[in-house]
């Protein structure tokens, strides 16, 4: 009888110990299921493990699943996570690395993911859901410190080629020309002086000036207006003139088609009447008595005949 149960005590604390033992090596709980997402890392992830945990906001929700080189570019390492059923995985949220403490233990931290976004697919092309990634603390210290190591090399490169030879010999010319202008500066002080008070006088003649250009400027506004209104009057008595002038043009037209041809015409009957005047005047002073008496006519000479009509 004590046989018997000792043997069933031992049978049940073995189960219980394979049990155990199954159930730690599933993860410590058989009913929770994984699914599986994707995470592309830029960056070196030394120092992550398989079953590395995965948290999202400090929580546990999963380990990783695999790390492999992607072939394509072996810039880059694919992460595969698995990842709790029910985590809230959005399309905004962020895959980074982490290390623990001291140790230098490396994890993944999720963070991101507001209420509105929606949850994270699987994309064209792709097998899991892509998780973005975001370079880690020590990737982002390592490329400011790369970035001014870069920089500070680059200014030891400037300032070397500045304190060179050639140009500390000119720094020291150019100080040495510094001290003599300050010295020639202090030897003519009192011209310095005196050229800065006639300066000041002449800013205050010039403000005074300045003062008095108002007025200027509007009784000279005036007389641009006086000359703009003699320009319309001048402008108005050019438009009459050339009316007069258009009317005399007409006279003088008419005079020369008109009147012109008449007076031609009277002074060349005057001019038959003068001739005919002149030869009267010659032979009344030849014979006088022909005014009253008429004109005798004329012998014949010698040879001629006279007919009945008295012409030879």
């Amino acid at each position: 009888m004590n046989y018997t149960l000792v043997g069933g005590f031992v049978l049940v604390l073995g189960a219980v110990l394979v049990a155990g033992l199954l159930w730690l090596a599933a993860g410590g709980n058989w009913q929770k299921h994984y699914d599986l997402y994707l995470a592309v890392e830029d960056e070196s992830v030394a120092g992550l493990n398989l079953n590395a945990p995965v948290k999202y906001n400090g929580v546990d929700v999963g380990k990783v699943h695999d790390i492999r080189l992607d072939h394509a570019n072996p810039q880059r390492v694919n992460l595969l996570f698995a990842i709790e059923q029910g985590t809230p995985i959005k399309v905004d949220t962020i895959a980074m690395l982490k290390t623990q403490g001291l140790t230098g233990i490396a994890y993944v931290e999720l963070s991101g993911g507001t209420a509105s976004s929606p949850l994270l697919g699987i994309t064209e092309g792709n097998r899991f859901p892509v998780i973005r990634t975001k370079p880690s603390l020590s990737a982002r210290l390592e490329n400011v410190l790369t970035s001014a190591l870069a920089k500070l090399d680059s200014m030891t490169t400037t300032i070397n080629a500045v304190l060179s030879d050639e140009n500390r010999v000119a720094f020291s010319r150019a100080l040495a020309d510094i001290a003599t202008v300050t010295h020639t500066i202090a030897a003519r002080k009192d011209a310095i002086d005196a050229g800065l008070a006639d300066a000041a006088r002449l800013a205050k003649n010039t403000a005074q000036a300045s003062a008095n250009l108002p007025p200027l400027m509007e009784r000279v506004g005036r007389g641009a207006d006086s000359v703009q209104t003699m320009g319309a009057e001048v402008s108005r008595t050019s438009v009459s003139a050339g009316k007069a002038v258009d009317a005399v043009s007409a006279d003088v037209h008419r005079i020369g088609t008109e009147i012109l041809p008449e007076l031609q015409r009277l002074l060349g009957e005057m001019s038959v009447l003068s001739a005919s005047l002149r030869r009267l005047s010659e032979q009344t002073e030849r014979d006088p008595r022909g005014l009253l008496f008429g004109r005798k006519p004329v012998p014949p000479g010698p040879g001629e005949t006279t007919d009945s009509s008295g012409t030879p």
